[in-house]
């Protein structure tokens, strides 16, 4: 679900359910971000904040779907929200997996805290037991 405050009439759904599924959404992503004229390094982190959290959707909570959408603010500013849900296990403990180097996989650990650096935008919704849904936003400067 997008925040309120923007208008999204662009919003698509993406699945994640198969390995493939990160590389298409990584490329809607993408998409927009050259649509939108994003700098280069802009879609690049916009892009990496996508793979992160679909991964993650897609490793930790089994799956799940990802929404993308060109965006624009009651001010005029144009972006790109992302909104990846998943029904897996939640997050028991959401600062301590927002902390560098805590993973509960195999991997560093830098998730769901290096995504927050790459955007402008960062809400987390989880409910142990329910699922994670994480909103991000970024804006072209």
């Amino acid at each position: 679900m997008l925040p309120d405050e923007l208008t999204a009439p662009e919003a698509r759904e993406h699945a994640v359910r198969a390995e493939e599924d990160l590389l298409t959404a990584r490329h809607a992503v993408r998409a927009d971000a050259v649509a939108a004229g994003f700098s280069i390094v802009d879609q690049t982190k916009i892009v990496t904040a996508a793979s992160e959290l679909v991964r993650n959707a897609y490793i930790h909570g089994g799956g799940g779907t990802m929404t993308i959408a060109p965006v624009r603010d009651l001010r005029g500013r144009v972006g790109i929200a992302l909104s990846v849900r998943d029904e897996g296990p939640g997050i028991e403990d959401v600062e301590l997996a927002m902390t560098d180097g805590f993973s509960t996989g195999a991997g560093l650990g830098h998730g769901l805290g290096g995504t927050r650096r790459l955007v402008d935008e960062f809400t987390i919704d989880t409910t142990p037991g329910e699922g994670t849904t994480v909103t991000v936003v970024r804006w072209k400067p």
